[in-house]
């Protein structure tokens, strides 16, 4: 049984579709970012960078228990751990691995600051929302482009470079874009959001989330806190 330590964001939504998909056992531990949970001890153990989600497996590849962070690490490891969502041969796991890297380097960091700037940031700063909303739109076209010649974004197979991409676009008109502009995505979204895995992955701890509307969730998130020495 997989322990998974996760909040209802984009980058949990990853691994809670994954583990969907695999059908492997897990439990799912709320750590609520909001409230500063992030910043406990026990949790920085397995997450020194204070972020969700982290995994406890207690049958790591060598038989002993291993823990991991990082998104992006957590669907390697799940997907060499069950031989699904990444091919064994090398032409096509690097497919897989150069669209998953490029959503950890480029669709996660820059679509997260167009969500800041557009949504939570205290000052509207227009240089800062026009830069963002400029960018993840130019993401969405590399993405529509790939997508109007490949059924998937690694080639004719869903795999995990689509599992940690799709959650990262539902927020679109948060991010400013307009997914009817980017036809071959919106196609591709649209049948990854009709899975019956996705859709479960997506209701683990739909219900925990709420609105960051008070000081005290906007500084465990945003302000000082993230920068105590711990």
């Amino acid at each position: 049984m997989i322990d998974v330590y996760s909040w209802p964001t984009p980058n949990g939504h990853k691994v809670h579709i994954m583990l969907e998909e695999c059908g492997l056992p897990y439990r799912a531990h709320p750590v609520n970012i909001g409230a500063g949970e992030q910043f406990k001890p026990e949790f920085l153990a397995i997450s020194p960078n204070n972020k969700i989600p982290a995994i406890v497996d207690p049958e790591g590849p060598d038989g002993q228990p291993i823990s991991l962070f990082e998104s992006g690490a957590i669907l390697v490891y799940l997907a060499e751990k069950t031989g699904r969502f990444m091919p064994t041969q090398a032409r096509g796991r690097y497919e897989v691995m150069q669209w998953l890297m490029f959503q950890m380097g480029g669709v996660g960091p820059l679509l997260g600051q167009a969500h800041h700037f557009r949504i939570y940031a205290p000052e509207k700063i227009a240089y800062a929302i026009d830069r963002y909303t400029k960018e993840a739109n130019r993401l969405y076209g590399v993405i529509d482009k790939r997508l109007s010649h490949s059924a998937f974004l690694a080639g004719d197979d869903y795999s995990i470079a689509d599992i940690a991409t799709f959650p990262w676009l539902r927020s679109w008109q948060n991010q400013g874009v307009q997914l009817s502009d980017y036809p071959h995505l919106q196609k591709w979204f649209d049948g990854i959001a009709a899975r019956p895995a996705v859709q479960r992955g997506l209701a683990v701890m739909a219900e925990l989330r709420k609105p960051i509307t008070d000081a005290q969730s906007r500084e465990n998130l945003f302000g000082s806190a993230q920068y105590v020495k711990r």
